[in-house]
């Protein structure tokens, strides 16, 4: 009985490879070309422009000096508040970016290496917080900065410098967002 299913599975599978089916009709004519619309051209986007380079000869010298002079007011507030170790007033002065990478988890762990390895540092602690950061490596590095030069990266935005017997070190990125100067990457 089995042999009889195989024979008959493989002669239908014969016949029907065999077989040819028939040629599909041709499609009517159509009566009239139906009218198309010609394409459109492409809009060409315009060439955007580029940004303009910021140029920081084009700073005047009384909105270099005013500029200057707010930041190291704003460097000698600071100062108070990290030898007074006010967190709350640090942070108040942190642009949100700043606050992000300071805090992360990444950042704390290289930082906390760093003080591991560090003969400067005589409490080792393990940073597990922003605040941490502030108390263990802003206050005993940042409580007496001051601020001898300025460097506009934009007009919005300067670093501030020390200049020191081994030479001119950067304190801070600073920028103005509007509502004042804050600390920034």
């Amino acid at each position: 009985m089995k042999t009889k299913i195989v024979f008959i599975c493989i002669f239908l599978m014969a016949v029907l490879s065999c077989t040819t089916l028939p040629e599909p009709a041709e499609p009517p004519a159509a009566a009239e070309p139906v009218p198309r619309a010609a394409p459109k051209p492409a809009a060409v986007p315009e060439p955007a422009e580029e940004p303009a380079v910021f140029d920081p000869g084009a700073i005047s010298e009384e909105v270099f000096i005013s500029t200057k002079t707010d930041v190291q007011e704003l460097i000698q507030d600071l100062n108070g508040i990290i030898r007074a170790k006010n967190y709350r007033a640090w942070v108040s002065n942190l642009g949100e970016e700043y606050i992000k990478e300071k805090g992360s988890a990444e950042f704390l762990a290289e930082t906390t290496a760093i003080l591991m390895e560090s003969q400067i540092q005589t409490r080792r602690k393990a940073l597990k917080s922003l605040e941490d950061y502030f108390l263990y490596v802003v206050v005993p590095a940042h409580q007496n900065d001051r601020v001898d030069d300025i460097e506009f990266i934009s007009e919005h935005r300067v670093k501030a410098f020390t200049v020191t017997e081994k030479g001119r070190l950067r304190l801070y990125d600073l920028e103005n967002l509007g509502d004042g100067w804050k600390i920034v990457n």
